[in-house]
């Protein structure tokens, strides 16, 4: 099956298997960086406890940037390697502060999909996952994060390459599915990839894209011992 209709039917199938998604509370595009600095390799309920925290520590990013990022990663501990998440953070604020004047983003809300890509992938410690995230989510514009359940997901159904890196499968999904699905698409992957499509032990036979799964039709060519 072609990729981009084999993606449209992925995202059909799960749209019927779990629902549209409900829409995220939209943030401040500074707050949705720094809560999705905090999401790497921890989960939501931590990453979203170490937000909170640091916002009740610091009220003001002024006041964080000021506190210097030893304070910072004391606010975050509960999230995960604040070490070495917390240094990120403060020299995010201090680029902000040096180069506009002000802790913003509210500049990126104007420009294209691609110029606001193109600032925050220029910021200490921002990849492209985490950029998509502040576009799709707090902007609403195009983009398509890929985090390791998404990336795990499209390599098993073949809608990328095994040797296609995460980074570079943000491109190769957002080409394959029109803008507006890619907010549900990603967020139903996701569910699928907790749920279903785990790494470990994937549960195939209750899948609803196993007819479509290239991963599950290599398994079941291969001979049993």
């Amino acid at each position: 099956m072609e990729r981009s209709a084999k993606a449209l039917l992925v995202y059909e199938r799960l749209l019927g298997a779990y629902g549209e998604p409900e829409i995220k509370e939209q943030r401040d595009p500074l707050d949705e960086l720094i809560l999705t600095i905090l999401s790497q390799n921890t989960s939501d309920l931590n990453s979203g406890r170490a937000f909170q925290q640091l916002v009740e520590r610091f009220p003001t990013w002024e006041q964080a940037l000021a506190a210097g990022p030893d304070a910072i990663a004391a606010a975050i501990t509960v999230g995960g390697l604040a070490n070495v998440k917390a240094p990120r953070i403060h020299a995010i604020l201090q680029k902000l502060a040096r180069e506009q004047g002000e802790l913003s983003l509210a500049l990126l809300a104007p420009m294209p999909v691609d110029q606001a890509r193109e600032y925050l992938l220029a910021l200490p410690g921002v990849g492209p996952k985490t950029a998509a995230c502040v576009l799709l989510f707090s902007l609403h514009k195009p983009a398509m994060p890929v985090d390791t359940h998404v990336h795990r997901v499209a390599q098993r159904l073949g809608l990328v390459k095994q040797h296609d890196s995460a980074e570079e499968s943000h491109a190769l999904l957002e080409a394959l599915l029109p803008h507006h699905l890619y907010y549900s698409f990603h967020l139903n992957v996701i569910r699928h990839g907790r749920q279903v499509c785990a790494a470990r032990r994937p549960k195939c036979e209750v899948c609803p894209l196993a007819d479509i799964c290239d991963d599950f039709a290599e398994r079941n060519r291969r001979p049993t011992p």
